[in-house]
């Protein structure tokens, strides 16, 4: 095996057998994504874009807690208050032409997205040709408990999935287990944690059948009921009207407890970053790829990071402080500004992305 580490080794990367191996080895962090992870990740794959070699990339995490918990929103949160946005923009533009990047990858990309997968983590894990969740899988963009929105190409996965489960999922941050994440369009196969280290050794040894996904077929099990496509009717009612104030209406009238947990759940959240989530979703429907998607993502997490405190203020009450009780600019959904989403949406980053 060849091994190649990075000064921190906070990715690892080597190969076997034609398989090109990448694991985010940041364990205690859940494998929070840093910037030089992103370029570590970025150099690996364009030095075996080329090589003969290689015949399959294989992306996981270390740790038994998760593949990747997102970003580094707390690196993220210093350059906001210390105004330095441009490494701001830097930190966005290269992990989004990386995420791009392993969507439009020559070779087959196999992500293990095992325990923990959020954010920045779907970011590399859901648009890999093949992806594979496992028993401990959650999934989630929860970016809007942050005062922020999803990225990451997450509002191009989200506007693909069944009925309304991508707004639903956008402006919640609910969490999807294997079977939902595989229903809702995030995953693709299910492996037990108990057969993946079998799984690795089949990519090396080519057995027939020789392709990766007839491969990965061979130790796929079939996932149980989606909670998500149990809930399809009351989510798809409600997430259909069109804004924020009638989702909440719709969720209020409709009978089901879980409705009225949403309801309560949507209305303590930020209220610019649930619209303009839903508005970002819906308008990703109508984009032509993924490009297009990131493109808009940009734009929009640009705008919260020069212009809008609630971004600052989640990170400080999620993960700084953890007092659990941001203070949203502002606070009630009916106060915000009836321009304030299209303002998101046309504003244009100093720095384009393309």
């Amino acid at each position: 095996m060849n091994a190649q580490r990075s000064d921190d080794d906070a990715v690892l990367a080597r190969t076997l057998r034609g398989v090109a191996h990448l694991t985010l080895n940041r364990p205690r962090a859940i494998n929070a994504l840093g910037l030089d992870m992103i370029r570590d990740l970025a150099a690996a794959l364009d030095r075996w874009k080329d090589d003969t070699d290689i015949e399959l990339i294989l992306l996981d995490g270390a740790g038994e807690r998760g593949f990747c918990a997102g970003g580094d929103v707390r690196a993220l949160h210093g350059l906001v208050v210390e105004g330095r946005v441009d490494e701001v923009h830097t930190y966005f533009r290269e992990e989004y032409a990386l995420d791009h990047l392993i969507a439009t990858y020559p070779k087959p990309v196999v992500a293990i997205a095992d325990g923990v997968t959020m954010g920045g983590g779907i970011g590399l894990a859901g648009h890999a040709a093949i992806r594979i969740v496992t028993e401990n899988s959650r999934l989630a963009m929860p970016e809007t408990r942050i005062g922020f929105t999803p990225d990451v190409g997450g509002s191009w996965l989200l506007s693909r999935a069944p009925g309304r489960l991508g707004e639903y999922l956008g402006l919640t941050g609910a969490t999807m287990d294997a079977a939902d994440a595989i229903y809702a369009g995030f995953a693709d196969h299910l492996v037990p944690t108990a057969h993946l280290p079998a799984l690795y050794d089949a990519f090396q040894v080519r057995a027939d059948p020789a392709s990766p996904t007839e491969l990965v077929l061979l130790f796929d099990e079939t996932a149980g009921p989606s909670r998500l496509e149990a809930a399809r009717p009351w989510i798809d009612d409600a997430f259909a009207a069109d804004d924020v104030h009638g989702i909440l209406e719709r969720l209020r009238a409709r009978p089901e407890t879980e409705a009225h947990e949403t309801a309560e759940l949507l209305a303590a959240s930020a209220p610019t970053a649930v619209a303009v989530t839903l508005a970002a979703v819906r308008r990703a429907r109508t984009l032509p790829g993924l490009r297009a998607a990131l493109a808009q993502e940009y734009g929009l997490v640009m705008w919260f990071a020069q212009t809008q405190p609630d971004l600052v203020e989640g990170i400080r009450a999620q993960l700084i402080d953890k007092d659990r009780s941001p203070t949203w600019s502002p606070r009630r959904h009916e106060d915000l500004a009836p321009e304030v989403v299209a303002s998101a949406l046309a504003f244009e980053p100093a720095l384009a992305l393309w």
